[in-house]
């Protein structure tokens, strides 16, 4: 076992919870891990309903960004694929969850895509709640065993690659595909468009 794993292993067992730990905190930690990523489409959807075409163009980025980031975590499963660490008995685990590979966290990477995105293109304050609530989800799921920390750190890593990777190629076709998904909204959404009830 390598420096790094055994790091991992050890940065883990610090985190994961006991035998110990009281039934109200795995609830909460569990309500954190699985309910938060909910709250990133609700809050995409609402600029996009509501805000200007600049959020909306961040809209799209921050979505497309995410979308890549999860098909390169894919192919880093296939690649090198890493246990979690109920697949190899360590530490205790509170929530139950398939037996694949744990690197790199896809709920990280999600949190980690849309919030570098605003944080960067514009909407920092939102993209600092983004970041800090990802924060919260990663040390919940390495809370309740289902990842290993290097799989957050990783995840990120993977989000920022992404996202500098991506920033380049969506300054030349940002604006028309912008465009396009407006003409498409409009469209679909006309009737409560014109009662007011979105953002045209």
């Amino acid at each position: 076992m390598g420096e790094f794993e055994a790091f991992n292993r050890s940065l883990f067992l610090l985190i994961n919870g006991g035998s110990d730990t009281p039934h109200w905190l795995i609830q909460l930690a569990i309500g954190i891990a699985a309910g938060l990523i909910y709250l990133l489409p609700v809050l995409l959807l609402g600029f996009w309903l509501w805000g200007t075409r600049g959020e909306r163009q961040l809209v799209l980025k921050a979505a497309l960004v995410t979308v890549i980031a999860l098909l390169a975590n894919q192919l880093l499963w296939a690649i090198w694929p890493h246990p979690r660490p109920f697949m190899i008995g360590l530490g205790h685990t509170w929530m139950l969850h398939a037996p694949d590979s744990s690197f790199p966290s896809d709920h990280m990477t999600v949190f980690g895509c849309i919030g570098l995105t605003l944080l960067l293109d514009g909407l920092s304050g939102w993209g600092v709640i983004i970041l800090l609530t990802g924060l919260s989800v990663a040390w919940a799921r390495v809370f309740l065993g289902v990842h290993f920390p290097l799989d957050m750190v990783g995840a990120m890593v993977v989000s920022l690659l992404v996202y500098a990777g991506f920033s380049p190629l969506w300054r030349r076709i940002g604006q028309p595909v912008t465009d396009l998904a407006e003409r498409c909204y409009r469209s679909l959404m006309a009737v409560p468009i014109r009662a007011g009830w979105l953002r045209g």
